[in-house]
């Protein structure tokens, strides 16, 4: 059984459907970035890489503060 298979297997078509839907993201963030600008392809590829793991990084930090503010009110309650 190859990788795939065993991923689908295990995942089903909503990974196959993420991977497409985050390639798809990356060639129009570089294509947006390209022409609404007018940066060369190299600089809106990396455009298009760095900004959603920075975003990645944003989310993991605001959630980390909103459960810990989170439990430390429901503490008060407790």
């Amino acid at each position: 059984m190859t990788i795939v298979n065993t991923i689908k297997t295990m995942m089903g078509d909503s990974l196959i459907l993420t991977i497409i839907y985050t390639v798809g993201h990356f060639i129009i963030a570089v294509a947006c970035v390209h022409f609404i600008t007018g940066a060369p392809l190299e600089l809106a590829t990396i455009d298009a890489i760095v900004e959603p793991l920075l975003n990645a990084i944003w989310l993991y930090a605001l959630h980390k503060l909103y459960f810990r503010k989170k439990l430390k009110s429901r503490s008060k309650y407790d």
